[in-house]
């Protein structure tokens, strides 16, 4: 049933997506319900992440110095150039602007670990350097909006949603995944645990998937108009980090699976973890949560075009490129 499951995952994954369209426009009244559990549902797709990937591995990946390198000029230096220039075609609404500017900025520390797995990605690094990229982001987040968006829309933000959602959703997965690791090596049912998390990951991402696209899809339908201007920048962005990612692997020098990662972390963005910052907003600006969720149905259809695509273009022989 496992290798079932991780050979048909893309479909299966497509599905889910379509599964939450239908629940979500068919009964717009569960959006409510859904909406709540999307921070359970993917806590547990990350402990299952975080499970998955041997923590005492991440001491040598945090060493990894070229990639971490790569990682952090790339999210953190180059990105903002791409989002500011993007986020001008909608400059003259503020809610479009902030939404835009809120889930480019924020390089995405959850499913692309998943994603990059599929596509055989350095996945462990991206593991390694998620509470890193968690960290700076959040500290820079306040930063960058405060050069690209006036001084009266900046001072609504409340960034204590950020710091909760970097608790719930990173830390808390995190220590319990080390800790049943440290209890797997001596006691059988922390390792039959492991089992049926590693069984269950794909559900997992269905479920996550099938969650966030229910709570929000009418909204999105109701708000098309406004968003049909967002969409074409989330799409842009996507084909332009695909060669960006890769000029930076080139200039740093890493192999191939490193660079498969530099290019899904520069790709894939924060949505799932800023969606509570942006519901927390005020109601004059309630459309940016909706931009934000736009944007993970736009990525999560271009990553599963990435899974196929990135490992034709990043070949395994570290410095071969097509």
């Amino acid at each position: 049933m496992l290798d079932w499951l991780e050979r048909w995952q893309i479909p299966l994954h497509l599905i889910a997506l379509g599964a939450g369209a239908v629940i979500g426009l068919t009964v717009p009244a569960t959006a409510a319900a859904f909406e709540v559990a999307i921070n359970p549902v993917l806590m547990a797709l990350l402990y299952a992440t975080f499970l998955s990937v041997p923590l005492t591995k991440l001491g040598h990946a945090l060493r990894d110095a070229r990639f971490l390198a790569g990682l952090l000029v790339l999210n953190f230096l180059i990105v903002p150039v791409v989002v500011y220039v993007l986020s001008r075609l909608v400059a003259d609404d503020q809610a479009l602007l902030l939404g835009v500017l809120l889930v480019l900025l924020t390089p995405c520390i959850d499913y692309v670990i998943v994603f990059s797995g599929l596509a055989r990605a350095a996945h462990d690094r991206l593991l390694a350097a998620a509470p890193l990229l968690m960290l700076l982001q959040m500290l820079l987040l306040p930063v960058y909006l405060g050069m690209f968006v006036d001084p009266e829309l900046f001072e609504v933000i409340d960034l204590a949603p950020f710091i909760e959602a970097f608790l719930l959703l990173i830390v808390t997965p995190l220590a319990v995944a080390a800790l049943t690791q440290f209890l797997a090596a001596r006691f059988r049912p922390a390792q039959q645990v492991m089992d049926l998390m590693e069984a269950l990951m794909v559900p997992l991402l269905m479920l996550t998937l099938t969650v966030v696209v229910a709570s929000q899809i009418d909204a999105v339908r109701t708000d098309l108009p406004s968003l049909l201007r967002v969409i074409p920048i989330y799409i842009i962005f996507l084909v332009v980090m695909v060669p960006l990612g890769i000029f930076i692997g080139r200039v740093f020098y890493q192999d191939a699976s490193a660079t498969r990662a530099t290019v899904f972390s520069g790709a894939t963005r924060n949505s799932l973890v800023v969606l509570p910052l942006a519901l927390a907003l005020p109601d004059s600006l309630t459309l940016v949560a909706v931009v934000v969720v736009t944007q993970t149905l736009v990525e999560l259809v271009g990553m599963v075009v990435y899974v196929r695509l990135i490992p034709r273009v990043v070949l395994e022989k570290a410095g071969q490129y097509n």
